[in-house]
């Protein structure tokens, strides 16, 4: 138990530094390669170049927190959709939190076109992320009235399919009804960016995926029950219909957020709960959660690397690092059956 407890500290150090060490070569990589000593020159008012320091401050730190943030985020609301329906395939996406975002982008980028509103003041301010977040935030409420009236949580994942894919085919709809530089915009918005992000956007960004971690932790055990199936977790007393609706609103908070703000980024909810319960060879929520919150923020900040040195977007890199994690699940899944 011991040899244990000290590998698992022993992981969540080596995570910590592994985090520390590319938060700092993300702020040094990009179309302008920094050195490290000019970065820690750039954070601490050292002597540098006022463009260098410029660069660091307003553009690269930014960013970088943000991947921080957003990879921690993601991957725990991946965690907690995987144990909620026990399902190796689940992510924070699979209730629609994605479609119900670009629902609401699209409204704002090709609906309001259509009707003549794109120059309206309103929509204006209102914002990508605040039609993104409003949209997914519509399609989590619906999902947990449902859950409400629905004992059978497959039945619920099965609907929020449904959902997800109604909302696909009317976001269709739009584009094909889009004008071009409307469509293109949409089709950016996409593909994910982590670099959007304004100052206090960023303020609201942390304050949202805060609350959804303190949530995460508050269901802690409920999840750790749930492992064992609902029927075992009612019988030892657990509210299943409660315990639904903090990890829902926890998910809305999270990937949410996050979507709303950088655009539906993929595979790390799905793929880096798994990293994480290889790693640490944890069942334990308690542990679970955050090695998931460090493993996620290590790979989406060595994601945004990647992205910038070969020019590419997020999604594309997020795709090609998350596929081969998912592919060996389903795989290992097939051939425990």
């Amino acid at each position: 138990m011991s040899s244990m407890k000290s590998r698992t500290s022993l992981l969540f150090v080596v995570l910590t530094l592994l985090t520390v060490a590319l938060f700092a070569v993300d702020l040094a990589v990009g179309s302008v390669a920094i050195p490290l000593r000019e970065v820690w020159a750039s954070l601490t008012g050292g002597e540098v170049a006022a463009s260098t320091a410029k660069i660091v401050r307003s553009i690269r730190l930014l960013k970088a927190v943000v991947a921080l943030l957003a990879g921690a985020a993601l991957a725990v609301s991946g965690l907690q959709m995987q144990t909620l329906f026990r399902n190796p395939l689940a992510g924070p996406y699979v209730l629609g939190i994605s479609s119900g975002a670009s629902f609401g982008v699209a409204l704002l980028l090709l609906g309001a076109p259509m009707l003549g509103l794109g120059g309206s003041t309103l929509l204006s301010s209102f914002g990508m992320a605040g039609a993104a977040w409003v949209g997914a935030a519509i399609i989590l409420t619906l999902v947990a009235v449902l859950s409400r009236r629905i004992k059978d949580i497959m039945v619920i994942l099965i609907l929020g399919m449904m959902c997800s894919s109604g909302i696909d085919a009317v976001v269709q709809i739009l584009q094909y009804l889009s004008s071009e530089g409307a469509l293109k915009s949409f089709v950016i918005w996409t593909m994910g960016s982590l670099g959007d992000v304004t100052s206090p956007q960023l303020g609201l960004l942390a304050a949202a995926v805060l609350i959804g971690f303190v949530l995460a932790v508050a269901v802690i055990k409920p999840l750790n029950l749930l492992l064992l199936g609902e029927q075992y977790a009612r019988t030892m007393g657990l509210n299943i219909h409660r315990t639904r609706r903090l990890v829902f609103l926890s998910t809305t908070l999270l990937a949410g957020t996050v979507t709303a703000f950088c655009g539906p980024v993929g595979f790390i909810g799905l793929a880096v709960p798994h990293l994480a319960r290889m790693l640490f060879r944890e069942a334990d929520h308690g542990i679970l959660i955050p090695a998931a919150a460090l493993t996620g923020s290590c790979i989406l900040l060595l994601c945004d690397i990647v992205s910038k040195w070969l020019t590419l977007p997020i999604n594309t890199v997020t795709a090609l690092m998350g596929i081969p994690i998912v592919v060996w699940v389903v795989l290992r899944h097939k051939t425990i059956a």
